[in-house]
Formats: C-alpha cells, structure tokens, sequence
C-alpha cells in the first residue's frame, strides 16, 4: 500500500498529479514524481506562451514519453508569467528533477481561495496509495 514517490511536504498537489509551489502570489507548476514514473522516459514538452491566461482544470500542456501522451492541467487559475525553457531544451530533467530543474511553468495566482481545494501531501499520498 505504500508507495516510493516523493511528495514534498513544502508542495500543494492536485488530484491530476501536478504540484504547486507557491511564493507569495507567484507559484512554479510542474508534475509530481509519482506522474513521472507513470509516464516513463519523457521526450518532449509543449507549454503554453508567457501571458496566457489560465483557468483551473484547463490544459496547459503536454508531455510526451516514449510510449504515451500526457495533459497537463492548471491545479489554480491564473497568468502565465514564465515557462522552464530547461525542460523545452531536454525534457528528461523530469524525470530525474520532478520537483526541480523539472518545474513547468510559474503562474501569478488569480484566485488565492482555489488553494483551499488543493491536496495536502498526506491527502495526495493517499490518492497515490489507492490507484
């Protein structure tokens, strides 16, 4: 029942596998380390363009492995202020950096009552635990 994915304790987590790490009304978006064992060897990034506005639930994204193609969605609405150009160059740092070098986009946070609906890492190791 226990899994070996990390889940950061400092992270919000939506149940779609994308984390949130919040500074201030800026926070850096990425996908967590359980999603990226799931996807396998990753290839490919597209994200969206600096300026875009986001809604929470919208696709964003997409990450493409090896064998499949994965969307990515928005855990909190909001503007898009900067994309990792890192993993638009070498898209594997994913794998290896999930909560680091690995990050997707930052966004400036729209709505700060959308973070009461995110998940604590206990309730995402939960999630995790019962697929």
């Amino acid at each position: 029942m226990s899994t070996n994915s990390e889940i950061p304790e400092e992270l919000k987590y939506s149940e779609n596998h994308e984390w949130l790490d919040l500074d201030g009304k800026t926070g850096a978006i990425g996908i967590t380390d359980y999603a990226q064992s799931q996807l396998g060897d990753i290839v490919f990034v597209e994200l969206p363009e600096v300026g875009q506005q986001l809604e929470k639930g919208q696709i964003f994204g997409t990450i493409e492995a090896v064998k499949t193609v994965a969307e990515v969605y928005a855990p909190v609405s909001g503007k898009v202020v900067e994309i990792n150009v890192v993993v638009q160059e070498g898209a594997e740092v994913i794998n290896s950096e999930p909560y680091g070098a690995g990050w997707l986009i930052k966004i400036h946070l729209a709505d700060p009552k959308e973070l009461s609906q995110l998940l604590s890492p206990s309730d995402y190791a939960g999630l995790i635990a019962g697929l």
